[in-house]
Order: structure tokens, then sequence, then C-alpha cells
């Protein structure tokens, strides 16, 4: 997905600012790194087995994840399930959205039909269903956080459903809420045990300004955590008085360790890298001074994360 910011800079002074935010050695330069991010397993280890099903998250648990990251929508009964596209038909063997058929309904719908490893198809013949949000926290220890990735509109009838789920559960201290629709950390609000990301928009506005204006706009406050992707792909369009111009940077890079100095200006502010997924990205990362990165293979990354904790590194 691309991501449209509009700056009333150069297209071409743009780029170069995108380019050395993300080859800034900063003041992680030469040093040894105190702490290596942890690894939560996203969408239950989508690399790994069939995503967020019993089976990724046992998985997961079993590579040493360090957290479970989950989506959540609404089955047509309104209870909350495990599922991420807007077509069943997109990984499983059903179609439709998730929101017309029950929670019963979606626990015979194979969620692990599309998923291939190494050119086999190895749950057609073992299916494994659409779980419930109740039945994934009852898998994972009460010790392991759980993130939640909320899916669909409208927010509200979801966010109480999961609350519910949450108090009957008592997991509010163990979970934590997400989601790229703000329309969640409102909803949310009226739960004062909510622990809620701080907006995609205010994460995504703040890292461009640290990386084109090289200025701190309105530092996250004490306590929020906060997540983006380590790399991604942005639009960038230049505004005229008789037009406007775009420009595609491929592969930007807005974890920059000035960007992680300008989000921890109040403390405990918890930083999140979405889409780690190989050893140098992962050795980047730990040098720009994330918390956490969200990887898709548990199973490649929690050996990369305790080698470097058992053998130190330098960042370059």
């Amino acid at each position: 997905m691309i991501r449209t910011m509009t700056l009333r800079v150069p297209a071409s002074a743009v780029a170069m600012a995108l380019l050395l935010a993300a080859c800034a050695d900063g003041p992680a330069s030469m040093r040894v790194a105190q702490r290596v991010p942890l690894v939560i397993a996203h969408r239950a280890g989508t690399g790994d087995a069939p995503e967020n099903t019993l089976v990724a998250i046992r998985s997961a648990l079993a590579n040493h994840a360090d957290a479970i990251w989950l989506t959540v929508q609404l089955s047509r009964d309104g209870v909350p399930v495990l599922y991420r596209p807007t077509d069943l038909a997109a990984l499983t063997d059903a179609h439709g959205p998730v929101a017309a058929k029950t929670a019963a309904e979606l626990a015979h719908v194979n969620a692990g039909w599309q998923f291939r490893s190494q050119d086999a198809w190895p749950y057609r013949r073992t299916p494994v269903g659409i779980p419930t949000l109740a039945e994934a926290l009852a898998a994972i220890p009460a010790d392991v956080p759980v993130m939640l990735d909320m899916k669909a509109l409208p927010a509200a009838p979801q966010v109480a459903a999961v609350a519910r789920v949450l108090d009957d559960a008592d997991a509010w201290n163990r979970v934590l809420l997400y989601s790229t629709e703000a329309a969640y950390q409102q909803a949310f609000a009226a739960w004062p045990r909510a622990r809620v990301f701080e907006s995609r928009d205010a994460t995504r506005g703040r890292l461009a300004s640290v990386a084109l204006a090289h200025t701190c706009e309105a530092p996250p406050p004490a306590n929020a955590w906060t997540a983006f992707e380590w790399r991604r792909s942005i639009d960038l369009t230049e505004r005229f008085t008789l037009g406007e111009a775009h420009s595609a940077v491929a592969d930007a890079q807005l974890w920059s360790p000035q960007a992680v100095q300008c989000f921890r200006t109040n403390p405990n502010v918890h930083i999140v890298a979405i889409g780690v997924n190989n050893a140098a990205d992962y050795q980047a990362a730990a040098c720009a001074g994330v918390d956490d990165v969200l990887a898709d293979s548990p199973r490649q990354m929690t050996p990369v994360r305790d080698a470097l904790h058992r053998e130190g590194w330098r960042c370059p």
C-alpha cells in the first residue's frame, strides 16, 4: 500500500532527505547496542503457518516469539474472530466477507487453504478453522503480550465486542490495541483500561517531519505506543500554484536514530518497527534503537535475535 504525504518542498530535495535519513549513522554510530529488539509474531507468524490461526499461535510460541500480533474482525453474530483480508477467498476455501458468516461457520472454513510451503499446500488435507479471539487468548500464556490489529468498520460494534472478551478473560493488562483507522482510537477511549497505540497518522506525520524538515514536531506523550513500517514505498506530492507533481520514493526507511531520539523525548515511549524480516534489517533496527520488530517468521527471526543477544555487535 502506498501512502501519500503532501509537502511543499522540491521533489529532488524530498528524495535526498529520505535517502540521508535512511543512511544516517546518528547517535548509534560506533557504539555497542545495549538491547536487542523483541520479536513480535506478525499475524501469529504468517510466514510459518496459516496466519491468525491456533496452529500459527502454537508455532510462534514454540519458536519463542516475545509477543503475538493478531488481526480481528466481527462475525455475523458479533463474535470477534481472527482474520485479516476483506474477502474470505483471499486465504480460505470460502468466499465473501467475514461478517457474512457466524463464528461457528467460520470455525469450519479452512483458513490454511492458500498457505503454501515449499511448493506444497500442507493444510488442504488437514484444514484449520478461523478461531475466535477468546480461543486465541486462552491458547496464549498470560505472560506473553498480545497485540490486536482492528480491521473493518464501523469501529464501535467491534470495540464493544472485543471489550467484552477482554473483560471475560481478564486480559486488558496483557493486550495492546492497534488500527490504521483512527476511529478505533476514538472508540476505545470509552474503556479506561484499554491500552491503544497512537494513531498511525500521528506517527507517520512525525516521522516525515524528522526525515524531511529535520524537526521534532509534537513528540508522543509519555508511555505511548507507536508503530510504523521499517521500510515502505511512499508517493510524495509537491503542490504548485498551478498544479502538482508526484515523486515516488521506493523502499524509504523512516525509523532513523534521529527519529527514534525524537520519539523518545518523553519517557517510556515504545517503538515497534513493522516488517523486519531479515538479519540485516533486524540489526539496523536495533542500531536505530527500536524496542520491537514485527516479523512474519518467528522461526527465522528469533535465532537472529538470540545470536545478537549472545554475541553482541557494533553498529556501523
